[in-house]
């Protein structure tokens, strides 16, 4: 997957994070449909990392029957393909792209007190990860970087 950093960041919020997304996925020939609307809803709530199971315990409440963490995981899957979601790997935990559709390396501030991931945007460091990687004839297809430590309000 070749990749087309954005240049503009343009944050989406509420409904147009929303129209946002269902544009983004529906112009890569997916389908937008009622369950990856709530997920994609749900998940948008989140300030935090959500788990795939805190948003089908929140979705089985709000819809008053279960809803299966593996269909989520599913479409978080797709989402995260798709540059809607973004994956924090080492909590196994997603986060909404708020500028859905732009492609960019992941890269994490998690902090290790109180589980915030801040997503940062920085083009030079995701040059040099892609360059340290070709370097060693490696193609990066999904660079994720996670910064563990504290975060400002629990230093």
């Amino acid at each position: 997957m070749a990749s087309a950093h954005h240049h503009s960041h343009e944050e989406h919020s509420g409904e147009s994070l929303i129209a946002a997304a269902r544009d983004a996925l529906t112009a890569s020939g997916e389908q937008w449909t009622s369950m990856r609307e709530a997920v994609f809803s749900e998940l948008a709530t989140h300030e935090r990392p959500a788990s795939a199971y805190d948003i089908a315990d929140n979705l089985s409440k709000a819809r008053g029957k279960r809803v299966a963490p593996n269909s989520i995981y599913r479409i978080l899957d797709l989402f995260v393909a798709n540059n809607l979601a973004l994956r924090v790997e080492s909590s196994n935990a997603f986060l909404a792209n708020t500028h859905p559709g732009c492609e960019h390396d992941c890269i994490f501030l998690v902090c290790d007190e109180c589980g915030e991931a801040s997503h940062v945007d920085d083009e030079d460091v995701s040059k040099s990860v892609r360059a340290l990687a070709a370097s060693r004839s490696f193609k990066a297809e999904r660079p994720v970087l996670e910064i563990r430590g504290l975060c400002r309000l629990c230093a």
